[in-house]
């Protein structure tokens, strides 16, 4: 791998590589549990929307294709990247949560080591993972087992060191769709009957980011995983790997051999859910989303809010409105709409909500004035 200059990607071959690797251009017929892999993963705060997500990129989705995985244990929810919940695999699980470990305790010191003040990080780990090994246990009922071990400390503060120090999964209801209420957990151990892998590498889950997400920088990586310092692994991949420039001249990489899509090439309209990775994946997110957008999208409590894409860029916002037998999906435009994209929109919205509100006798379609 060399880091002289590489031919130069504008904003849209980037723009174009990122949606065919996230399986946006079309769907794609692989299995959900391959795609979950492909994809290392959706961030997954609220039940829904790896569902919408899913959906979004397979062929023929149906709920019950992921709430199948979520029982039988073949995917699970957990904090990851950036100390967030995710569903991935359960390979994927053992393997990164060692990786993501020290991101995970450096998280907990700085949200919580005023109130976990004198006690030992370790002493907390090995209690809380014991608690958890007896019975699957919400956050509020750990919390309040572990304040009775140690007197005086904040119970909630505990309780979310245990999870940021501890491999705790989100056992079902939690995890299915429609199904809402406190998370409960239990360890990873206990879940799926294996421990972490001790042979996981990060050099495979640069490669693995970048046939997800390239090509892309060393930033962009530390932005979707939390960890800092990875430069030394994507030089460590040597010739397995191939560089390019962004137009600021930033150093981009991507697997060597892998062909990028023509920046010409129009693309369909996609729905995209709350909280979707492709958002939230690289330092610099205009290669999928205007930095006069953001505002609107990201909101001040941490909600990133569903959107939609137009010849493969974020143009606006959208959501379900239910009321008695009734749903509407509202569609709010960031920019005016050429009159093909509205059909288009409208046409992917009624399978939307064919999929999403399926339960709802009457739908309806309905597009904001653009603000």
């Amino acid at each position: 791998m060399s880091t002289s200059a590489g031919p130069v990607l504008g904003v849209r071959a980037l723009n174009r590589a990122l949606i065919h690797r996230q399986l946006l251009a079309e769907r794609s017929t692989m299995p959900p549990v391959r795609a979950v892999a492909h994809l290392a993963g959706l961030q997954a705060q609220a039940p829904n929307p790896p569902y919408i997500g899913l959906w979004t990129r397979l062929a023929d989705f149906a709920v019950e294709d992921l709430a199948a995985l979520v029982r039988e244990r073949k995917v699970v929810r957990i904090a990851l990247m950036r100390s967030t919940i995710h569903l991935v695999t359960d390979d994927d699980c053992l393997a990164l949560r060692p990786l993501l470990a020290e991101m995970l305790a450096r998280t907990v010191k700085g949200q919580f080591g005023r109130q976990v003040a004198g006690l030992d990080t370790d002493e907390i780990a090995e209690l809380g993972a014991e608690l958890a090994e007896e019975r699957t246990l919400t956050f509020a009922e750990l919390g309040a087992l572990m304040a009775q071990r140690l007197p005086g400390h904040d119970a909630g503060a505990l309780a979310q060191t245990v999870r940021n120090l501890v491999p705790l999964v989100q056992v079902p209801p939690r995890g299915l769709w429609g199904h809402s209420g406190q998370a409960a957990h239990t360890t990873v151990e206990r879940w799926l009957g294996r421990g972490l892998d001790p042979d996981a590498s990060l050099d495979t889950y640069v490669r693995r980011y970048l046939a997800a997400f390239g090509p892309a920088s060393v930033k962009d990586m530390q932005k979707w995983s939390g960890l800092t310092r990875l430069k030394e692994a994507f030089t460590r991949l040597g010739p397995a790997l191939r560089t390019y420039r962004d137009e600021s001249g930033t150093v981009l990489y991507d697997l060597a051999g892998t062909r990028l899509p023509d920046p010409s090439e129009e693309l369909p309209a996609r729905y995209l859910p709350e909280f979707d990775n492709i958002l939230l994946s690289h330092a610099d997110r205009e290669r999928i989303m205007a930095a006069e957008h953001r505002p609107r999208v990201f909101t001040s409590n941490g909600i990133i809010r569903a959107t939609f894409l137009i010849d493969g860029f974020v143009r606006g916002l959208w959501r379900i409105d239910r009321a008695k037998d009734a749903a509407t999906l509202v569609v709010e435009p960031f920019v005016p709409l050429a009159r093909r994209d509205v059909a288009e929109l409208t046409a992917e919205g009624e399978r939307l909500l064919s999929f999403a509100a399926s339960g709802t006798g009457r739908h309806d379609i309905r597009f904001e004035t653009v603000g």
